[in-house]
């Protein structure tokens, strides 16, 4: 049996594949920002914060690094509105996107922050400076610098991970992939196309972040 290929007859489901794009990109655009700020929030609470807090967020960074992306999501959505918290597919998927990109920017981003020399943290007390504010004015821009490249590779990883958010019908590219094999069973086409689109949002996200590293932080080299 000869299978003949072809890809013109995806041009009927550009607006499936388009709107699969756009909640991909609103995914990692949501996840990103918030996810990152998550991250340094608890960062600073693992190296900085009080001791009491310490534990807590070491409690939150284990249990979702430890577990898989998926159970996580399926725990948002399906396990929340059993004590009444009802999401929408898109809402759970962004909730559950910023989660795991907290968790695993933390220990990213604590690692920019251990290795910060103890003369930066004296520099800050000398000035009067509380802990809280010596790490917002002296310690978080250069920690970020350095761990950089690490943390937009996680976030390239995030993006890609959320591929699983069809999984609860939240209508991202594979949801599109999905629904158009489905109609069609021309399998091999439509996870090519979005194969070839995931790679090309992976590119392209990696080369935002670099220019956006370049743009916000010094080009001086950190010690």
């Amino acid at each position: 049996m000869n299978y003949h290929f072809e890809f013109g007859w995806l041009l009927e489901y550009y607006p499936q594949i388009l709107k699969g794009v756009l909640i991909t990109l609103e995914l990692i655009a949501v996840g990103g920002v918030l996810g990152i700020a998550l991250g340094i929030v608890c960062a600073w609470a693992r190296a900085l914060g009080p001791a009491w807090l310490n534990p807590v967020v070491a409690t939150y960074v284990e249990l979702i690094r430890n577990t898989p992306f998926l159970i996580q999501l399926f725990f948002i959505f399906f396990g929340l509105p059993s004590i009444g918290l009802q999401l929408s597919e898109l809402t759970a998927a962004n909730i559950a996107t910023i989660v795991n990109l907290g968790a695993y920017g933390c220990e990213i981003i604590r690692a920019g922050i251990q290795a910060t020399p103890k003369g930066q943290f004296e520099a800050g007390a000398s000035l009067a400076m509380t802990r809280f504010e010596t790490f917002r004015h002296v310690v978080l821009v250069p920690s970020l610098q350095r761990i950089w490249p690490a943390l937009s590779s996680q976030v390239v990883i995030v993006m890609l991970g959320s591929s699983v958010v069809s999984q609860i019908a939240a209508e991202d590219l594979t949801f599109a992939a999905n629904f158009i094999q489905s109609r069609t069973f021309r399998a091999f086409e439509a996870y090519m196309v979005s194969t070839a689109i995931y790679l090309a949002l992976a590119i392209a996200l990696r080369q935002i972040l670099v220019m956006i590293g370049g743009a916000i932080f010094p080009r001086r080299g950190v010690r």
